[in-house]
């Protein structure tokens, strides 16, 4: 206790409350019946649904004030969970935040979840809400965003990867908060919090099943040519800082416009379990920046 007590002076001084209470380790194969059983319970907001098939469905949030209006700017957020675990619910609030602040509408994508349906199942599910999300009369095919979180975001990287090799429209933007990329992933930096080693191997296990991981993650994909621009956002005490900002410096030498967001003192998932925090709304006002920027939105 004393030597948790010690390190919690390395973390942002917004975090020290919640990264003592915090796990190191969220999930593993004993407890993610208790994690999906949490997710479950989570009743989100009212947006429209729309369901694809069991499993697959996509949360609408419409723009606000764009009806009568020209197509517009839109998000496809997918949610995090290691593979294994969560559901677009979770991140309502947070995709109804974005609708407003920038005036688009977003959809967040209910994917199937490792290991009862490994990859390719749940990008396939995403590239469908994609191609969904572009045929919608109030979006404009050429200003879509995807983003996502953790999972949700190494979803992400691998949706804009597919769509390249399929040679289908490429999103305007790709927006990777802590993406999970790399398999190989060992220890990490010092004093993680929510997602630890043991969690990501249980993690990339599950979704890879048989499949191949030079074809499955992002990070082992030799050729990152032609992407759409990216960001990415990791805490320094996130597990997955290294593998991140190897991710950004590859996008970048291959010519893809990547930047790179370190929050110094951050844990991993910090801004959903600490939304309130100064730092969690920094972190989420340099992403609503971004895609302004990106999606050429004239916000206030």
């Amino acid at each position: 206790m004393i030597g948790r007590l010690r390190s919690l002076s390395s973390f942002h001084p917004d975090l020290r409350a919640v990264a003592l209470l915090a796990p190191r380790r969220a999930v593993t194969p004993r407890s993610l019946p208790v994690m999906r059983m949490l997710t479950r319970a989570i009743r989100g907001t009212d947006p429209d649904v729309y369901v694809f098939e069991p499993g697959v469905s996509v949360r609408w949030f419409g723009a606000p004030d764009r009806a009568g209006t020209e197509p517009g700017a839109a998000l496809l957020w997918i949610h995090g969970g290691g593979y294994v675990f969560g559901r677009a619910a979770q991140d309502d609030t947070l995709c109804r935040r974005f609708a407003d602040r920038l005036g688009i509408a977003v959809a967040s994508v209910d994917y199937r979840l490792a290991p009862e349906h490994p990859y390719p199942t749940p990008l396939e599910d995403c590239l469908r809400a994609y191609e969904w999300l572009r045929s919608r009369p109030e979006v404009d095919p050429a200003r879509i965003a995807i983003g996502g979180a953790s999972a949700g975001a190494g979803l992400v990287a691998a949706l804009a990867l597919l769509l390249r090799d399929r040679e289908l429209p490429a999103p305007a933007f790709q927006l990777l908060a802590y993406p999970m990329l790399d398999d190989r992933t060992g220890d990490g930096p010092a004093h993680t919090r929510m997602w630890d080693a043991f969690s990501n191997r249980f993690g990339w296990a599950s979704y890879l099943g048989s499949a191949d991981p030079e074809v499955v993650a992002p990070a082992r994909r030799t050729d990152l040519s032609g992407l759409p621009p990216a960001w990415i956002g990791v805490g320094t005490h996130d597990l997955f800082l290294d593998e991140d900002r190897a991710y950004a410096e590859r996008l970048q030498a291959a010519g893809v416009p990547c930047a790179l967001h370190i929050v110094d003192g951050a844990f991993h998932g910090f801004d959903s379990v600490a939304s309130r925090t100064g730092v969690a709304r920094g972190f989420f006002d340099e992403q609503c920046a971004t895609l302004e920027n990106a999606l050429s939105l004239e916000c206030s």
